[in-house]
């Protein structure tokens, strides 16, 4: 499928043209093969539970110290929970033992995926947790996880990967626990006593199960693509085989400007919280911690030229003290990114949100692999590398659009005010109305998942901004806007244009990419 899905034209051309073996594979396509013989998601499935407690940062998972080794998945996921925590001394160990039980493991935290490694995370987890992928070697999807809180672009990926990410209440589940889950029902009991343990959740759409049969969101969007094609071009009507989105309600009688931004991505008014989209992506920036994995992704979707608009390599977290696989990745991978037509920084550059916001356009939409990528103009969704691939790949992501929370400040800053206050005031206000909680257990946080709208500072610089927008990676929000005079947006955009008018005199590439821009 992921071959193929950009020659469809030319299998098109050859079937009408009475090529047999093509006429054979639209018919395949037409019919979604691919996706029927994917195994669906039992009504039940029992599972050993791998349990732990608190907090589990993606550099838990996936420590800093060991990102070299990120893109060699095994040896990678050696480095899993490796510092010893509560009821973790060994975790490869531990997880022998558990599968002993003969049962697939879960993983389960109280709060999991917060942190900005979530790839290299999900892999390691699913190296130990998921099976298989025929053909694709030192690779697997499938697994599951279960969080009372999960962290949205840590979710994002899981899906991506084919694992079956669930928020529900764990604190009835324990280490070792054999479980019962019901899928369908939104209900896990213990298999041993039929004790029920947690009911009443849900998925976050009924899609999820069709991404789990396809292998993967990304699959199941390109797969789903190509039938539809398929189907059209035979004069077919539209395939019943997938699970459709919800409606999210009835049309509203404005739009946020986030939702205003995303719509406009969409070719739309706006776009209603909980719709699913696949806005069109202007920037997408990629960062050196997960560029190398970043690069394999972009090789397994045979990307051989990006079709975002602006995509973009920096060296910001290995330049300083290189290990001897970053020397290698500083010089092969800028070359990679030039081929495609993206843009390259060099090491030494600096950190790339100082770049990368220098490129932005207004009112548009982008992604980055790192999760401080908030854009202080437009707005961006950050994901994992493999969503990043895939955006500057097909120049679109999906998104189920968030729901948003206004921050409002009113009157003037007071002299002694600084820009920190105004960062710090949110989740203080915030904690002062009960909508956000310093303690793990029984987590109330109103910014997880949602988009953080801010409104009332108008004429702060863009670099101002960024430091508002960047502080919502620490809120776990999904994204951020702040409604900017026309005189702060226009004395920042005529800055960049000399800035990027530089950087082709002094030999960045693409020079294209970047004059277009």
């Amino acid at each position: 499928i992921i071959l193929m899905f950009d020659a469809f034209y030319d299998v098109e051309e050859k079937s009408k043209a009475g090529n047999a073996a093509a006429k054979e594979v639209m018919k395949s396509w037409a019919d979604a093969e691919w996706f029927a013989k994917g195994p669906k998601v039992p009504e039940k499935v029992t599972l050993t539970v791998f349990k732990v407690t608190g907090e589990t940062n993606t550099d838990d998972l996936s420590p800093a110290p060991d990102a070299w080794s990120r893109p060699d998945i095994p040896l990678h996921a050696l480095a899993m929970l490796k510092n010893e925590r509560e009821g973790i001394t060994n975790a490869p160990k531990q997880i022998d033992e558990l599968k002993k039980k003969g049962f697939p493991l879960a993983y389960v935290g109280d709060v999991v995926g917060t942190g900005s490694s979530r790839k290299s995370a999900t892999n390691s987890i699913l190296w130990y947790m998921g099976h298989d992928i025929p053909f694709v070697p030192n690779k697997r999807t499938g697994g599951y996880c279960f969080g009372s809180k999960i962290a949205p672009i840590f979710f994002n990926t899981m899906e991506d990967c084919g694992a079956l990410p669930i928020e529900m209440d764990v604190s009835k589940l324990s280490m070792g626990d054999v479980i019962d889950v019901f899928p369908y029902e939104g209900k896990t009991v213990n298999h041993e006593t039929g004790e029920v343990l947690c009911e009443g959740w849900a998925l976050k759409t009924k899609v999820l199960f069709d991404e789990v049969q396809a292998g993967g969101r990304i699959l199941l969007i390109i797969g789903r693509g190509l039938t539809g094609k398929a189907r059209a071009s035979l004069g077919l009507p539209p395939s019943e085989v997938f699970a459709k989105f919800e409606a999210p309600g009835p049309k509203p009688k404005g739009y946020t400007l986030a939702q205003k931004m995303v719509g406009k991505a969409c070719g739309l008014e706006g776009v209603q919280p909980g719709m699913y989209c696949e806005p069109e992506l202007a920037t997408v920036g990629s960062q050196d911690t997960t560029g190398p994995m970043t690069r394999d992704e972009l090789k397994d979707l045979a990307c051989l030229g990006f079709s975002s608009d602006l995509v973009m390599q920096s060296f910001c977290h290995t330049a300083a003290y290189p290990k001897p696989v970053d020397v290698e990745t500083h010089k092969t991978l800028p070359k990679f990114f030039h081929d495609r037509g993206g843009v390259a920084l060099r090491p030494g550059d600096g950190i790339i949100h100082s770049w990368l916001n220098r490129m932005l356009i207004p009112d548009a939409v982008g992604t980055g692999g790192d999760s401080h990528t908030r854009f202080p103009l437009g707005i961006s969704f950050p994901a994992g590398s493999g969503l990043v691939a895939f955006a500057a790949a097909t120049g679109v992501m999906p998104l189920d659009m968030p729901e948003s929370v206004l921050v409002k400040f009113t009157g003037k800053m007071q002299p002694g005010i600084t820009l920190r206050d105004l960062v710090h005031a949110i989740p203080y206000f915030a904690i002062k109305k009960g909508l956000l909680t310093v303690e793990k257990k029984g987590k109330k946080n109103v910014f997880n998942g949602r988009v953080i709208e801010i409104e009332g500072l108008p004429d702060l610089k863009l670099e101002q901004a960024f430091e508002l927008a960047d502080a919502t990676a620490e809120r776990s929000a999904a994204g951020c806007t702040i409604k900017l005079s026309e005189a702060s947006v226009a004395e920042y955009l005529k800055s960049n244009v000399v800035l990027l008018k530089w950087m082709v005199s002094e030999g960045y590439g693409d020079a294209r990419t970047l004059l277009r821009r």
